[in-house]
């Protein structure tokens, strides 16, 4: 009992990584979501979006793009149980829509991740369900595929879980999208701790021509945590070409600089470039994070003045920050 609910612990750690841009299906009826609530989500104001999107779905009802939104952007306010009402209103809307299956399932797992250990299995099992139904209504779903993949690697079990079924997806996706196949395997890999096999999946994977800038940034992540610089720089390039406009590309390129303790003006202008443009959304780093690696190249440089400076404002935002925390230790303050 106890090793199932060490294995659900780790699942619900992991369901935080699974909100992502998703591909597949659009609703039926009505696709269109109005202007001022679209601005609003893309400039971080979620509860304004919240108070467009409400009005326009009082005189839209079939509208599930609206209801799509809606669930995206409850989740960045951590307003897990809208989510999944908001989830569910879309796919009363078209039942066929694989990308609001996908959806519920991401609220359904952030919850889960907030949620007690009794509650949590429940909407565990129900992630699972969720993401096995958006890839059946498309298979080229790959966002949703990548959720049920990586569900079925880190969870147990008694939720749905086991690697036995993740095979036969990871499977699937060689004679799809080559990219999607070797990042699947690399992320499988991660969670069972075999990071030498994710290593090299995840470079074939950058050396496939992905699609899908969230993929190419989630490992940069990876390897941003394996203090991996030159995988983050190669990263960086990727996912510049892919998507030019995403901030993202800033981010990890400057932590790659910082870890080889190089250009370190360039760093800084990148990592100020990128609290600058970047939202506050699941899928981006966090700005604490951000002004953690300020105060990392202001250490390297010898300035404990700014440091300081950079980690309280990491602390500032994300009191658990513990790298912070360390690097407020280091220059000697509590």
């Amino acid at each position: 009992m106890q090793r199932k609910r060490e294995l659900l612990k780790r699942w619900l750690l992991a369901a935080q990584l699974l909100v992502s841009t998703g591909g597949g299906a659009k609703a039926a009826v009505k696709t269109d979501v109005p202007e001022a609530a679209r601005q609003a989500y893309e400039k971080s104001d979620y509860s304004k979006a919240v108070q467009e999107l409400l009005s326009a779905a009082a005189k839209e009802p079939q509208n599930g793009e609206i209801q799509l939104l809606l669930t995206k952007a409850y989740i960045e306010l951590q307003e897990y149980d809208a989510a999944i009402s908001s989830a569910e209103k879309a796919i009363a809307i078209n039942p066929k829509s694989s990308v609001y299956h996908e959806w519920l399932g991401k609220a359904c797992g952030e919850k889960a991740s907030h949620a007690s250990m009794f509650s949590a299995m429940g909407l565990a099992k129900r992630t699972h369900r969720e993401f096995e139904t958006a890839v059946e209504l498309d298979e080229r779903n790959f966002a949703a595929e990548q959720a049920l993949i990586e569900f079925e690697c880190s969870a147990p079990g008694v939720v749905g879980g086991g690697e036995d079924k993740a095979k036969p997806q990871i499977e699937k996706l060689r004679a799809m999208d080559q990219a999607e196949w070797h990042y699947a395997a690399g992320n499988c890999r991660r969670q069972k701790k075999d990071f030498t096999t994710a290593d090299t999946e995840f470079r074939l994977a950058l050396e496939s021509h992905p699609k899908s800038a969230d993929l190419v940034y989630d490992i940069g992540d990876y390897a941003l945590r394996r203090g991996q610089a030159e995988r983050l720089l190669e990263t960086a390039d990727v996912g510049e070409q892919l998507a030019p406009t995403d901030p993202r590309g800033k981010f990890y390129r400057a932590t790659a600089f910082v870890l080889k303790n190089e250009k370190p003006e360039e760093a800084e202008r990148l990592l100020r470039e990128y609290l600058r443009t970047a939202p506050r959304r699941t899928a981006y780093p966090r700005y604490a994070i951000a002004h953690e690696w300020l105060g990392r190249l202001y250490e390297n440089r010898g300035d404990k003045e700014a440091a300081t400076r950079e980690y309280q404002a990491a602390v500032q935002l994300d009191p658990k920050d513990k790298n912070a925390r360390d690097g407020l230790r280091r220059v000697g303050k509590s």
